[in-house]
């Protein structure tokens, strides 16, 4: 039976690993899409291999692994890179997703995705969507 899921999102330093630390701390499965994001992008992953063929052998360090750097100034410099990006990428972390909550054992599932906003379609799924929203002086 698959857990009841809750899509936990918010702000750059709102809290989000501190609320999802604690739904752990009560039992709740905890699956991190940008620890996922890392993952699927991993030296000798398949993802890797299909980012350096749409961008080239410069996104790639002298160790094999991603130079998030070079990419990050490949992609910020047009939106056509950007969705070319995530076109490699969300199919392979929402896949990550599905897979990790198949395998939870627990009665509730968080699924940390800082960018829900943006990928909100990829989660409509989830039983609830909590927001982490703190005012500035509160931020970490």
């Amino acid at each position: 039976m698959r857990p009841f899921s809750v899509a936990l999102t918010g702000g750059i330093a709102s809290g989000k690993s501190a609320v999802s630390d604690r739904f752990e701390q009560l039992g709740a499965a905890i699956i991190d899409t940008d620890l996922l994001a890392r993952e699927v992008v991993a030296a000798g992953s398949a993802g890797l291999q299909e980012i350096v063929e749409a961008f080239g052998n410069e996104v790639l360090g002298a160790d094999g692994k991603l130079d998030r750097g070079s990419l990050r100034k490949i992609v910020f410099a047009s939106p056509g890179h950007r969705r070319r990006l995530e076109a490699i990428t969300h199919p392979r972390i929402h896949a990550l997703v599905e897979s990790r909550l198949r395998a939870v054992s627990a009665a509730y599932a968080v699924i940390v995705v800082p960018l829900l906003v943006e990928n909100f379609e990829s989660y409509r799924w989830t039983d609830r969507i909590l927001v982490v929203d703190v005012d500035r002086q509160t931020q970490l």
